[in-house]
């Protein structure tokens, strides 16, 4: 896959609209999920449209737990670090860390305001009027923040109640909706056949493929924190055959590769680009 020339539109709403149009495309959008800046520039640099974020990585990286809102400086901050660059950018904010619909929709608005174009709001199998208030919520603040709403019905439990959460989040707002877990196809292309807005499942290795995912009509196609543990598990790969006396095998991007994905150096009163709702 090469790289795509163009660049994000001009404007937040633009660039919503663009993120937006990526779910009717006529096959899913695939969506890998970074953890840091170098890989979601690494990620772009294959042609990839749009970037989102994985909030294990992101957690893990930091040496916080996942999933327990403790990482709401971190998540903001790559957002910061990456929503002014060439690609459209969805943030995965587990619960929105806080219970507040008011809290969630105020940091709705932080991520709007640095270049997101979407947000990934996870139920937890809490309440249903709860997570639908903050979907609400988030969408006054920022109507033009795409509302991806995940239910865990699948990924926490065993499926039941998934339908009555996915209708009451589509009647707060939410732009599309989100079942990780979910991975028979005959049950997702009933879900597809009910549901009035793009689908998102996430991709398990074990799972149908994403050619098979788009027969049955899914949208969008994440890789979660599959990636991140893709890329610890090739580290220790790599130091268990150096201590075992073979050579490492795999592709290894250079330094200066590396040291290439970093954003150029801002000077004094060049801080980062904020977009104003």
């Amino acid at each position: 896959m090469t790289a795509d020339p163009q660049q994000k539109p001009s404007g937040p709403a633009a660039a919503a609209t663009d993120f937006a149009a990526l779910h009717h495309a006529g096959k899913p959008l695939l969506l890998p999920n970074a953890w840091d800046h170098a890989s979601a520039r690494a990620l772009a640099g294959q042609g990839f449209r749009a970037v989102g974020t994985t909030s294990l990585g992101v957690a893990a990286a930091a040496g916080l737990p996942d999933g327990a809102a403790a990482t709401r400086e971190e998540t903001l901050r790559l957002a910061m670090a990456l929503g002014s660059e060439p690609f459209l950018l969805s943030v995965d904010a587990e619960g929105g860390f806080s219970d507040d619909p008011d809290e969630v929709a105020r940091f709705a608005q932080e991520l709007y305001a640095v270049g997101a174009v979407g947000i990934n709001l996870e139920d937890g199998l809490g309440p249903v009027a709860r997570h639908a208030a903050k979907i609400a919520a988030v969408k006054r603040a920022a109507p033009g923040l795409f509302v991806n709403a995940r239910t865990d019905t699948h990924w926490l439990g065993d499926g039941d109640g998934t339908l009555a959460r996915l209708d009451a989040y589509r009647q707060a707002g939410a732009d599309g909706v989100f079942v990780p877990g979910l991975t028979d196809p005959h049950a997702i292309e009933a879900l597809v056949r009910h549901l009035d807005v793009p689908l998102n499942v996430l991709y398990s290795p074990g799972g149908p493929t994403v050619a098979h995912l788009a027969d049955v009509g899914v949208s969008r196609v994440s890789l979660g924190s599959l990636l991140y543990r893709r890329a610890l598990g090739a580290a220790l790969e790599a130091v268990a055959d150096l201590r075992a006396g073979r050579t490492p095998t795999g592709p290894t991007p250079s330094y200066d590769e590396v040291a290439g994905l970093a954003s150029p150096v801002r000077g004094p009163g060049q801080g980062h680009p904020r977009q104003v709702i």
